[in-house]
């Protein structure tokens, strides 16, 4: 049993231990000496014979009257005691929640009340029924005024605003727990006798108003958590004065979480023992959970943070350690640094006992990466810290605005949600993420590491600095951290070309899938309340958005656009921004150069409406040099309903900044730019001659597809095998891409994408490979799983087939110096090996097994690092189960978290259903599988066509537990969501999804949504055209 289970067998902990531990801390063995003292010990018995009857019925009514008079008092102390602590929805304050943190905040939570005599009981249960008695009276009365009472609306009410607070925390790692007092200071801009501030899932011990500067506080009429809207309500006896300022103080406690949100805990192990950390994770809505707070983006403050914990742990936060207070039992109190102004979520802290390397930027900052000793001994954060420093001052260039803080450390954990987050000075990763061991990572490895770390430091700036206003526009952080993925990648390793040429197959190709579905959603999306927040953190808002900023640099000129950035956070910085504030910026950026665009009326099209254009470009046959171009929206599935059906396809209209131009078998023009406003458009353009091509969206810098009509899709592909070198590589692989989606959705004839890839025998260049084996993918789903496969599969190889012979297998010997100079040709070299293992070319297959076994029968593991993770597939998927436990003990043992998460996914590759199966239950137990990692599993075996009925299945059977697990997690619902039912394509697989849905109709309604019609648009793809790609299939391989 492992350890963390062990602890739940040990006897519970009761409040008076915990009031006994507090005490004898505060160096006390007992009750104080007093009249409490007194009262408690035992009384001598009068002797009856010494007393009168007269005088037996004199001193009998003058007990009746000071019983009346104590009764009398005790209710008025209850009372008094009442109005000032407050007590919270989840029961009165308990023994020493008297308003000093010495008693409450020391006491941990969750352990229950000390057992009271029944009169108490019942006291406490009439003063619970009338406190609730009086809640339903007010709501009441709010009902009669057609009015919600503030603490049932889905924001907060705008009467105030935290200017500072002042947090003081306490971490008990032993049992898991953590108390706190907060002091927020508030400023009243319209006066109300409420205060309603965001509180979820702790226990509040005691709450307390007072008027700053002035003696004496507001006196406190009830409060109580309202779990609906995740709000703490304050009732108070009087209003709140207009520009007056306010002290609020509250002590309450709560669990450090077994989860993924809020203040949570994870563990690693080191030398055969299990060792706990806690980390906060708060974007967007769960900094509530670890202390009362103003948990809106717009509710900027500063804040000043202290931790107490024991002195075996460091603590960790936003801002550098002031001074650090030891105690004498072993306890350390660390009080950091004010915050400059922030929202709630980027507030941040760890306590854990992890050592680490630091490095300084030329202007000062300390860069310190944080993890555990070992990894930090083997030099696994140096990549990442090397690459921080340099990556700050580039940041500081690029947008002429220091970094803020005196201080930016690197957390890396061992259990996370996400890749990462970028809480101010204090940016959280998980350890796949950011550790690297440069002797057995491969560069796909390394390049995952490098975007991450640029994403965030982005952040910094974008998030950190100058915050959305509201959550309807996060894709002005996300976005901007997306598209500085690639810019700040390249500036790192110039010869890569990420923003011209990997954004294409990374960002803009992928993201259009999505956002070809009739169930997508605008850039910008309305956001109401805190349900509806999770779902606009997704690829739209990632992707998408980074897409449009990139198609907006590129028309607005990148110096320009640099420029217009700069004004942007510099006006903004410290303060909220929205997107109309960015695009009058970048407006006025124009302007200063002689040009005048309205970026808002051009921007809005793209952000307020959902999905994109196709472009059509038709020759018109009865004039000469003129071309007609409309434009529509693109849609996957024709058929599915629109989400909005007030709104049908036709009403969608964007201002599209189309480049055009025209070629040759030898030369192609310079672009041109024209402007599409309207549904179909005439436009002249010189030299179109009869043996001309022409090419749309130069670069593809614009967020849209291009279709031609079939004379100029037959040009293009005559060109491509020619002289394909005559067009971009940036727009061979936006051909690629544009061909096979707009086969699939209907726009065109199955053949002519599968017509294009013949030439790619003679591409030298990765990145068209690569588009071509992402638009494949898709493809080889959908009929991996039919009779006629072997057809497909065999056109395939043959395409592949000389360009492997051509670049052969790599040998193990890559280091730093080769990483820049064969990047592409490594990549390409990469691309092409991992096609024909997945296609199954045969001496692909047997140099894998190969490999495998050297390393089993040596025990060295030779296999080149830029290809272990398609050697590792194939072997687990060809070789018998031996090679599945060896790939297994190998998972275990190693200590290196890229090739943890390699091995990992190798096992899902078997072609065994029995393993998969195996597989699949023990994902779900975090001592074996992380918790972030066991959604990987999951749907890397529902992509392997022999695990993908057991994978779905698995997923309706666990859907609970995984929603349970999930839930409340950014992407990670609809992640599995999507991974799991992506490639179902039969009417049957349909049903059980709809069914399924039926049965389950709470939560991640979106999600489903749009598995519904991707799922449907299979199912219509196999009905209309199947057939009719076997046909040319079966024809093409016979010539």
């Amino acid at each position: 049993m492992a350890l963390e289970e062990k602890r739940e067998k040990r006897p519970p902990v009761t409040p008076m231990m915990i009031e006994e531990e507090a005490a004898l801390r505060n160096g006390s063995r007992g009750l104080p000496p007093g009249p409490w003292a007194e009262a408690a010990g035992p009384r001598p018995r009068t002797t009856e014979r010494h007393i009168a009857v007269h005088k037996r019925l004199v001193l009998g009514f003058a007990v009746s009257i000071l019983a009346l008079l104590a009764v009398t008092m005790i209710a008025v102390l209850l009372s008094v005691r009442f109005e000032e602590c407050g007590a919270a929805a989840d029961g009165p304050p308990r023994a020493g929640g008297n308003g000093s943190l010495s008693g409450a905040a020391r006491q941990p939570p969750g352990t229950g009340q000390p057992p009271g005599r029944p009169e108490e009981e019942k006291a406490r249960g009439g003063e619970a029924a009338a406190a609730e008695e009086k809640q339903e009276e007010e709501e009441e009365e709010w009902q009669r005024r057609r009015e919600l009472p503030p603490w049932a609306r889905p924001r907060l009410p705008r009467h105030l605003r935290p200017l500072h607070y002042n947090l003081m925390l306490s971490a008990f790692m032993e049992n898991f727990t953590f108390s706190g007092e907060v002091n927020v200071q508030l400023e009243v801009r319209n006066a109300s006798r409420y205060i309603v501030l965001h509180a979820h899932r702790m226990h509040i011990e005691a709450v307390r108003v007072a008027e700053d500067k002035l003696a004496g506080g507001v006196r406190v009429a009830r409060s109580f958590l309202y779990p609906q809207t995740q709000v703490f309500v304050v009732v108070l006896n009087r209003s709140l004065e207009v520009q007056r300022s306010y002290n609020l103080k509250i002590i309450y406690n709560a669990l450090i979480e077994n989860e993924l949100l809020g203040f949570f805990r994870s563990s690693y192990v080191l030398h055969g023992e299990r060792r706990f950390l806690g980390v906060t994770q708060f974007s967007p809505t769960h900094a509530r959970k670890a202390f009362p707070c103003f948990d809106e983006p717009i509710y900027k403050a500063t804040f000043k943070i202290s931790i107490r914990h024991q002195a075996t742990y460091l603590s960790l936060s936003n801002m550098p350690v002031e001074t650090s207070v030891f105690e004498e039992d072993g306890w350390v109190t660390d009080h950091f640094s004010q915050t400059p102004l922030m929202s709630t979520y980027y507030l941040a802290w760890a306590v854990c006992n992890f050592t680490y390397r630091e490095t300084v930027t030329k202007s000062g900052v300390v860069v310190r990466l944080y993890a555990r000793p070992d990894a930090i001994r083997r030099g696994s954060g140096d990549y990442a810290l090397n690459i921080t420093r340099r990556l700050i001052e580039f940041y500081e260039d690029y947008f002429k605005v220091p970094y803020s803080l005196p201080k930016l450390d690197l957390l890396a954990v061992p259990k996370h949600p996400y890749a990462a987050m970028e809480n101010w000075g204090l940016s959280v990763f998980v350890e796949q993420r950011i550790l690297l061991d440069p002797s057995i990572s491969s560069i796909s490895y390394l390049l995952d590491v490098t975007m991450v770390i640029v994403h965030e430091l982005c952040h910094q700036w974008f998030g950190d600095l100058v915050t959305p206003v509201w959550w309807e526009d996060v894709w002005l952080k996300e976005g901007f951290a997306h598209y500085f993925e690639f810019v700040g990648t390249d500036y790192l390793y110039p010869g890569w070309n990420m923003e011209k040429q990997r954004f294409l197959t990374d960002v803009l190709h992928e993201v259009m899938l999505l956002d070809g579905l009739a169930s997508s959603h605008p850039v910008s999306q309305e956001v109401q309340q805190a349900t509806d927040i999770d779902r606009v953190f997704d690829w739209i808002a990632y992707k998408k958005g980074a897409a449009l900023i990139r198609m907006l640099a590129n028309f607005m000129g990148h110096s320009v656009f640099q420029m217009g950035l700069q004004d942007y956070l510099t006006i903004h910085k410290y303060g909220n921004a929205a997107r109309n504030d960015l695009w009058n910026t970048l407006s006025k950026a124009l302007k200063r150069v002689g040009k005048s665009v309205n970026i808002q009326e051009v921007m809005d099209q793209w952000t307020l409406q959902m999905g994109y254009p196709v472009i059509t470009i038709l020759g018109n046959e009865t004039t000469d040099n003129v071309i007609v171009i409309s434009q529509a929206r693109f849609v996957y599935d024709s058929d599915a309903k629109p989400k909005d059906p007030a709104l049908g396809d036709n009403s969608y209209l964007w201002q599209i900044p189309l480049t055009i131009a025209v070629g040759n078998t030898s030369h192609i023009s310079s672009e041109a730019i024209i402007w599409v406003s309207n549904k179909s458009e005439h436009h002249r353009i010189p030299a179109l001659e009869e043996a001309s091509w022409l090419l749309g969206n130069i670069n593809q810098t614009g967020y849209f597809r291009v279709n031609y009509d079939i004379r100029n899709w037959r040009l293009l592909i005559n060109q491509l095998t020619r002289n394909h070198v005559v067009i971009s590589v940036s727009n061979r692989a936006g051909l690629i891409d544009d061909a096979f989606n707009l086969a699939r959705a209907g726009y065109l004839p199955q053949n002519i994408p599968l017509e294009i890839i013949r030439y790619l025998s003679e591409e030298m260049d990765f990145l068209p490979w690569h588009a071509a084996s992402r638009a494949l993918y898709p493809l080889d789903k959908l009929l991996d799983r039919t009779e006629n496969y072997n057809i497909f599969n065999e056109y395939i190889l043959r395409q592949v087939a000389s360009m492997y012979l051509k670049l052969g297998w790599p040998t193990n010997n890559l280091n730093k110096s080769l990483v820049q100079a064969s990047y592409q040709h490594e990549e390409l070299r990469r691309e092409v090996i991992m096609l024909a293992c997945s296609f199954g070319n045969k001496h692909c297959h047997q140099q894998a097994a190969t490999l495998i076994s050297d390393w089993i029968s040596s025990n060295r593991n030779r296999i080149p690092l830029n290809v272990r993770d398609i050697v590792y597939c194939t072997g687990v998927s060809l070789m018998d189960e031996d090679v599945w436990e060896f790939i297994w003990m190998k998972f275990h043992s190693t200590t290196a978290v890229s090739e943890k998460k390699i091995l990992l996914e190798a096992l899902t590759c078997s072609d065994d259903r029995n393993l998969l199966n195996r597989l699949l239950n023990l994902s779900l137990n975090s001592e074996v599988v992380l918790d972030q990692d066991a959604i990987d599993v999951i749907i890397h075996v529902a992509r392997n066509p022999h695990g993908r009925d057991l994978a779905w299945k698995f997923f309706r059977e666990k859907w609970k537990i995984l929603n349970a697990r999930y839930g409340e997690a950014l992407f990670m619902n609809s992640k599995l969501i999507s991974g799991v039912t992506e490639f179902l394509n039969t009417e049957e697989e349909l049903r059980e999804l709809k069914n399924f849905i039926k049965s389950y109709e709470e939560g991640a309604a979106a999600s489903f949504s749009r598995a519904v019609e991707t799922v449907e648009a299979n199912v219509r793809w196999q009905r209309l055209y199947k057939e009719e790609l076997f046909q040319w299939l079966r024809k093409s391989l016979t010539h």
